[in-house]
């Protein structure tokens, strides 16, 4: 009895044994898995990621507002989050505590001071650069005043609005102001919060003049109140005037910051092919006025255009010397160099996954 069983307890294993072999060869291969098509050599994170990101959502905006429409952030595991802020402090704090995960925005002195406290945010990529022949954010004038404006000494008292001081928009006005062998304060500067209001300014001659970004240019000068004046590759040719800023939450997590900054130079991409190469130039015109404030797809043709860097990198002179001038006028509380500030890994990280921009 006993015997049987054995025997066919045996022939019951060697059937398993036989069963269990035919299933494992041959052995697959797994085959790894793929990017998206525009960056195939790169996956996308294993779970989606809300990244916040404060921004107006302008134009130079545009290498976060086209990665949303297209799909870019989305292929790699990125959700975007947009972040409104009335002012570039509240942004900047919110960026050292990690509340806010990448912030679009300018060189301010309280930028610079949060990196000089060791808090890990850094300066990553270029957002917006003025370009030779076609500055998008340049000093305006009244247009009653041209034929009395004619050179920067005659800026000499003249009421100039700028939207904040210890940041770049006064660094900028500074720079007009040297070639005349002016400073701040030799003229009436104003602080008018808002762009359009300076329009509205200019309009009923209460001031003379403005640092005025793109649509406002466009639009002082189809009213017939503003005239664009000198190109800023006259006076502030090396100038970095918007930057893409990592906050804590980003720099202590490369495989999110990594994923972001490619899909914000593809994005960067799409746009410099639409405005300087003519390629799909409709279709990123329609993303932008559904994604961004400016509405008119008649501006965008009228428009200078911004300037965006398609390899993401920044304007390493226009940095250095924006630094500079903080450390003139005692508005860093600490020693800070260059190196401190801007972090090129994550576009060089970019520029290596993509190639560079051809």
């Amino acid at each position: 009895m006993f015997k049987r069983w054995g025997g066919l307890l045996s022939v019951l294993l060697a059937l398993t044994f036989l069963i269990t072999a035919c299933s494992q060869a041959p052995a697959t291969q797994v085959t790894p898995a793929k990017g998206p098509a525009w960056a195939p050599g790169l996956t996308a994170l294993p779970q989606e990621t809300v990244v916040k990101v404060g921004m107006k959502q302008v134009v130079s905006d545009a290498g976060i507002l086209i990665g949303m429409a297209q799909g870019y952030y989305k292929d790699l595991g990125i959700k975007i989050e947009p972040v409104q802020f009335n002012t570039g402090q509240e942004m900047i704090n919110q960026l050292a505590a990690g509340q806010l995960d990448v912030g679009a925005t300018v060189t301010a002195s309280g930028l610079l001071n949060a990196i000089s406290r060791d808090i890990p945010v850094k300066i990553v990529a270029d957002k917006g650069i003025n370009v030779p022949g076609q500055g998008y954010y340049r000093l305006i004038i009244r247009k009653d005043l041209v034929n009395s404006i004619k050179d920067y000494a005659d800026l000499r008292g003249k009421r100039i609005a700028i939207v904040g001081t210890a940041s770049l928009d006064e660094i900028c006005l500074a720079r007009v102001l040297a070639k005349g062998g002016l400073t701040t304060k030799d003229i009436d500067m104003q602080v008018i919060r808002a762009f359009p209001d300076m329009l509205v300014s200019l309009g009923n001659k209460s001031i003379d003049a403005a640092m005025v970004i793109e649509p406002f240019v466009t639009q002082g000068i189809a009213k017939d109140i503003a005239d664009p004046w000198k190109d800023p590759s006259e006076y502030d040719p090396d100038a970095q005037i918007a930057l893409l800023v990592y906050g804590t939450s980003m720099t202590k997590n490369p495989e999110v910051a990594n994923r972001f900054m490619t899909a914000y130079v593809k994005s960067t991409r799409d746009y410099n092919d639409a405005f300087f190469k003519n390629k799909n130039k409709k279709e990123i015109i329609n993303i932008l006025c559904n994604y961004s404030v400016i509405k008119e797809p008649s501006l965008y043709e009228k428009m200078f255009p911004t300037g965006l860097n398609p390899d993401g990198y920044l304007r390493m002179k226009g940095i250095a010397a924006d630094l500079e001038w903080y450390k003139e006028n005692n508005l860093l509380k600490a020693e800070i160099k260059l190196e401190d500030v801007v972090d090129n890994k994550y576009a060089d990280f970019a520029v290596k996954t993509l190639g560079k921009y051809q």
